[in-house]
Formats: structure tokens, C-alpha cells, sequence
């Protein structure tokens, strides 16, 4: 049996290893990463391969830039257009380094394509982002069509309240897609339409989609997340986006 002495000199050993044991777990607290737009929203694992998400896919250049993207036409997508901008070069990327990866899942995909061009909304400003957010949003060609008219999803307009869902390939699991399929507009702001959908950077570029008349239809494209949960959206129920009008221009 320990003595007294002994057995406080063991209860302080104790003490200062749990001492330790506490120090050493609390900078990894610390060092948590919270990333923007996720809140405390739920965030599932989202079938690519079923509607309404087919039209979905992974925007990927050449130099590593990965966001998300959404078909419009047969061979035509949308995605954010900071995603095309390089800051070291202070210049779009070109469009052959644009490549779209129809249904990404794990490192497979339904289709793949590449851009021959793409349009920025001349609103635009890569310098001032935020400021001109309304604009960012980006047009892109391909060099074939990967899907048919008929797979296609509706554009609608964005009301507040209603229904919401969005999915993107977002930073902490790019290599799947994740969504929020149960969340709202909250206001619409002119052309900019602010969301409490669950998502993060990685999920710009992400087709905003809104329960009209139950059917789904797209209201916007995703372009920021706020601090805590949630987001703006890019509405462009105005814009033409068939292949027709976006060649024309």
C-alpha cells in the first residue's frame, strides 16, 4: 500500500498528465474549420443519376479550379463565372481547359465535354466580385451536346418562402455531390436571390432550384455563402439560355 506521500505524488503525476491530455486536445478545437453556408443545415448525398439532378455536373479547368455547373441546353452549361477567373494571371482561363463531367460521382461520370467558348455578363467585375455578384455568372459552349431537350429542367422566377433545394460538389466532398433539399428563398433582391440552403464553396456554379406548381425548375445560380447558413443566388429568369440565343451573341 502506498503511503501518503506516495499517493499525492501519484495524484499530482495524474493530474498533470490530464493536464496535458487537455492542452494538447484544445488547439485542435481551436483550429476547427467552420466553412461558410453550412450552419447548422443537414447536407445529403445526392443521386446524379435521378431527377432532378442529371443536369448536373463538375466544372474542372486544367490548372485545378473545380466548381460545380448545370446544363441549360444540349450542349450548353451554366456555372459562376468566378470560377473561370485566375488571379495570378489577372485573365479568364481559356475554354479549351474548361472541362464539364456530366453526373460526377467518385472519379466516374455519365458524359464529359469540353468548352470551345464562353460569355461572361458584361456586369461582371473579377476585381470587385461581391459588388457586382448580380453579374456573376458564366455561359459556356461545348463542343458537343451531352444531353436532350427533354432532360432539361425549366427556368422559373424565385419567390420568398418558397421551397428551395441545391446541390454542388463543395469543398470538404468534392468528389460527391451534396445538397440541402429541404430549404427556402428567403428574399429576392432584384436580380440576386438570397437562399438558407446548406452548401459551401465548391457549390457555386450550382443550379438554385425552387418548387413552383409542384415541379421543379431553376431560379438561379448559386455564387456565395454567407457566415453561418445559407446564401446568394444569381436569378436569371430573363436571360435567354438556349443554344439558339447564346450563339447568337
Amino acid at each position: 500500500m502506498y503511503s501518503l506521500t506516495a499517493q499525492r505524488v501519484v495524484g499530482a503525476a495524474c493530474l498533470a498528465l490530464l493536464m496535458m491530455a487537455t492542452c494538447a486536445g484544445a488547439p485542435a478545437r481551436a483550429a476547427r474549420i467552420v466553412l461558410p453556408g453550412i450552419g447548422a443545415g443537414a447536407r445529403h448525398v445526392i443521386d446524379v443519376n435521378r431527377e432532378p439532378w442529371r443536369i448536373l455536373g463538375r466544372v474542372q479547368t486544367e490548372l485545378g479550379a473545380r466548381c460545380t455547373g448545370f446544363m441549360v441546353a444540349p450542349s450548353v452549361i451554366m456555372t459562376a463565372a468566378h470560377c473561370l477567373w485566375r488571379d495570378e494571371a489577372a485573365n479568364f482561363v481559356q475554354p479549351s481547359s474548361i472541362h464539364f463531367m456530366l453526373g460526377y460521382d467518385t472519379g466516374s461520370w455519365r458524359a464529359t465535354a469540353r468548352a470551345v467558348r464562353f460569355v461572361i455578363a458584361p456586369s461582371y467585375d473579377p476585381y470587385h466580385p461581391l459588388r457586382t455578384s448580380q453579374g456573376d455568372h458564366a455561359t459556356v459552349i461545348l463542343d458537343h451536346a451531352l444531353v436532350k431537350t427533354n432532360e432539361l429542367l425549366p427556368i422559373v422566377a424565385a419567390e420568398p418562402g418558397a421551397p428551395a433545394m441545391l446541390a454542388g460538389y463543395q469543398q470538404d466532398r468534392m468528389e460527391l455531390a451534396m445538397g440541402d433539399l429541404a430549404c427556402h428563398v428567403v428574399h429576392v433582391r432584384g436580380q440576386l436571390v438570397d437562399h438558407d440552403c446548406a452548401a459551401t464553396h465548391g457549390a457555386s456554379g450550382a443550379p438554385l432550384l425552387v418548387q413552383t406548381d409542384g415541379k421543379w425548375g431553376i431560379a438561379g445560380i448559386d455564387v456565395t455563402a454567407r457566415e453561418g447558413q445559407g446564401g446568394t443566388a444569381v436569378g436569371f429568369t430573363n436571360e435567354g439560355v438556349s443554344n439558339k440565343s447564346v450563339k447568337g451573341k
